[in-house]
């Protein structure tokens, strides 16, 4: 009977502690900035597109309202922001190898997190009010034309577009890379506090 008992919490005080396999890691890190790369590239040419597209639209159909010209101004400037604070977190992945110690891979990662939290907060936020404002500066000028009901059809839609990545998407977005990132930091965190 007494065979039966089993002292759980010794058995778990027992169990061996899984240390962090570095190879494995190096390879999330590295798959880590491989993905950033990619989308840092995609967001640059997909914002370079967008920004052609506008151009174009300006040039062939010569809008004739001052507030037209000025949502489309806003809304590439909007997207310059963003590509050219966006492509200074390229060097952040660049600027690794692997002579770099445990300690030097986890700072750079809170680095790299830092920098990716003020993206997400005011670089985003400044990016979405001024594409928001350009765009509905540029409607104007087709939206006098329409019926009232078609003006607020069209400007309830685009507004619903806009709320939806704002309230939605962004933040779905930005939970994914915090987990991300940190999930790696706690691993080098880890490793570090070892190695002391």
């Amino acid at each position: 009977m007494d065979n039966n008992n089993i002292d759980f919490k010794d058995l778990w005080k027992k169990q061996a502690v899984s240390q962090p396999n570095m190879e494995d890691l190096m390879l999330r890190l590295k798959k880590f900035k491989r993905t950033n790369l990619r989308s840092l590239w995609i967001t640059n040419i997909l914002l370079f597109a967008t920004s052609a597209f506008i151009l174009f639209v300006w040039y062939y159909f010569q809008p004739q309202f001052i507030s037209s010209k000025i949502g489309i101004v806003l809304a590439i400037v909007a997207m310059a922001m963003y590509v050219l604070v966006y492509n200074r977190s390229l060097k952040d992945f660049k600027n690794s190898d692997a002579t770099h110690t445990n300690h030097d891979y986890l700072q750079q990662l809170i680095v790299i997190k830092k920098k990716q939290q003020f993206i997400q907060s005011t670089i985003l936020t400044c990016y979405f009010v001024l594409l928001f404002v350009g765009i509905c500066l540029y409607m104007y000028e087709y939206a006098s034309r329409m019926t009232v009901f078609y003006a607020v059809v069209t400007y309830g839609v685009t507004l619903l577009w806009i709320g939806f990545n704002w309230f939605y998407i962004r933040p779905k977005q930005i939970k994914k890379q915090e987990d991300k990132i940190n999930s790696l930091i706690e691993k080098f965190e880890e490793i570090d506090k070892q190695l002391l």
